[in-house]
């Protein structure tokens, strides 16, 4: 996979028509936007926004152990989050994931946070689709498929009601991880959605 597209950018209102149909602000959506990606989709290379997450990978692999050996090898693998910096830029990111794609292709794009919503291949069915494949496809084509999964994403996960009321450490533990705290998630969306009101 090179991962282009067609690279779509969203219309005006994509974002407000998006926000009233999950019943949230628009500044509420744009925050989180804002804080994941920057509110842009795509790289210059018009490649989906991405970040590949080595302690995911091991995860994914550990049922596969010639193929976890490979990635521990290649540095692409790794049993805690944090244990390397992540590459600066998105060539060095993509270099990686690249890399775990030779390893295990649907491990590998799993492993990913994706678009505009940096939604995680491995929850492709809570954004609606029926294989981390399809999810990475669909976020290849445009920012409008980037920001349907990231709507159905906060839908299935149940984290409507913690947009809704702005409970920003509840979405942002639902949303982020349980470690949000360690890179102030929710302090950094409630400055976003400051600024957006």
């Amino acid at each position: 996979m090179n991962f282009v597209g067609t690279a779509t950018p969203m219309q005006v209102g994509d974002i407000d028509n998006t926000a009233e149909s999950l019943g949230v602000e628009s500044a509420a959506l744009r925050a989180v936007l804002s804080v994941e990606a920057g509110g842009f989709g795509f790289d210059k290379s018009k490649r989906p926004k991405a970040l590949f997450e080595r302690h995911y990978f091991y995860k994914m692999l550990k049922d596969k152990p010639d193929a976890l050996q490979l990635a521990v090898d290649a540095g692409l693998a790794y049993p805690k989050w944090g244990e390397k910096p992540y590459p600066k830029g998105s060539d060095a990111v993509y270099a990686e994931i690249t890399a775990a794609v030779d390893i295990d292709l649907d491990a590998a794009l799993r492993s990913v946070s994706w678009g505009l919503g940096q939604i995680m291949g491995n929850n492709y069915k809570l954004a609606g689709c029926s294989s981390a494949q399809e999810m990475v496809e669909q976020a290849m084509e445009s920012e409008v498929n980037q920001l349907r999964h990231m709507a159905n994403f906060i839908r299935a996960a149940g984290l409507l009601d913690e947009i809704q009321r702005k409970d920003w450490a509840g979405f942002a533990k639902g949303y982020n991880g349980p470690s949000y705290a360690q890179n102030q998630y929710d302090t950094k969306l409630e400055i976003a959605y400051n600024k957006f009101v």
